[in-house]
């Protein structure tokens, strides 16, 4: 039996896929109040980093939630609204990254967050197949 090939079925022809060398890098992932996404999205781009996944959270921490007046009932508040960013840097932007998320989410408050700090083993974009920091 003889296949067609991929153009001949009028899909496009998919790169190949290379292997490289990859840098190390790390995803940052920080869960902060959601009022303070301007300010770390600001921060982060004067440190020279463009890329980052927003996503919205609910959760609780030490603070676990609060009660509030609703229409003369209380009630208690377990989730409180967070939003979650994600972004995956070379190692060498590492700190300066953590340090712009801490320092323009800080508020001296109670629930002003966590940042947590993996080491990725590849990254690979979808469209071109570029592999490592040059898929990032």
């Amino acid at each position: 039996m003889k296949y067609a090939s991929a153009q001949a079925q009028g899909r496009p022809k998919r790169p190949r896929l290379r292997v490289e060398y990859c840098k190390p890098m790390k995803k940052i992932e920080a869960i902060i109040k959601p009022f303070k996404l301007d300010e770390v999205k600001d921060a982060l781009n004067q440190v020279g980093l463009k890329g980052i996944t927003v996503l919205e959270a609910k959760g609780f921490g030490r603070q676990k939630g609060h009660t509030e007046l609703y229409r003369g009932a209380e009630y208690v508040v377990d989730f409180l609204p967070k939003v979650k960013i994600e972004l995956v840097v070379e190692d060498e932007l590492v700190e300066k990254a953590v340090e712009a998320i801490r320092g323009a989410a800080y508020t001296g408050r109670i629930g002003d967050g966590k940042i947590f700090v993996s080491q990725i083993e590849e990254a690979i974009r979808i469209r071109t197949g570029e592999r490592g920091d040059a898929a990032v």
